[in-house]
């Protein structure tokens, strides 16, 4: 059971029922983390408004996935997880590209120094070396991309957080998430 109400936009205030009304025409449904978010206008305009800046960004979906399910498993928040796997197979990441990046992992370099800076980042809570950055540079990531990978990162840290914190139920099909260290 959630610790938060879960808003029926049916039976809510008219500024979250466009909100609401936008997300389910994305979704096709309207996914329980944003019922719960939707306690706050304020918090839903945010997250609703950084899914979609993001989205138009220079990293492409499929690397924002990757990223979302490798901060996931890190934090534990098996709701990322399941919606990060239907979203990455949606924009074209295999199967087995996002069971390694769950694990942070992947076969293509680039994409793996995005994740491993991404869990480094979530690790040691943004606490990190010139050599860091100099490594994403050396992957071929310019500023934007490097600032850009940051913001998904605080996007998906706070998702992660609703997600745990209220106890969302996952309304995605479960995936198992791997052990961390």
């Amino acid at each position: 059971m959630p610790r938060v109400q879960l808003i029926n936009a049916a039976e809510t205030t008219a500024n979250r029922q466009v909100l609401l009304a936008q997300i389910q025409q994305a979704f096709g449904a309207t996914p329980n983390m944003f019922k719960a978010v939707a306690n706050s206008p304020a918090a839903l305009t945010s997250m609703w408004g950084s899914f979609a800046a993001l989205g138009a960004g220079v990293l492409g979906a499929k690397l924002g996935e990757q990223i979302a399910v490798a901060i996931a498993n890190q934090n534990r928040c098996e709701y990322c997880l399941a919606a990060h796997t239907v979203l990455g197979k949606n924009a074209g990441v295999s199967a087995d590209e996002l069971q390694a990046a769950q694990a942070g992992q992947s076969n293509d370099a680039k994409t793996a120094a995005a994740l491993a800076f991404a869990l480094k980042v979530v690790k040691n809570r943004a606490q990190l070396s010139n050599n860091d950055i100099s490594e994403l540079r050396a992957a071929g990531f310019d500023d934007e991309h490097i600032v850009e990978i940051l913001a998904h990162i605080a996007l998906n840290i706070f998702t992660n957080y609703v997600n745990v914190a209220f106890e969302v139920p996952v309304d995605f099909p479960l995936v198992a998430l791997n052990p961390v260290d």
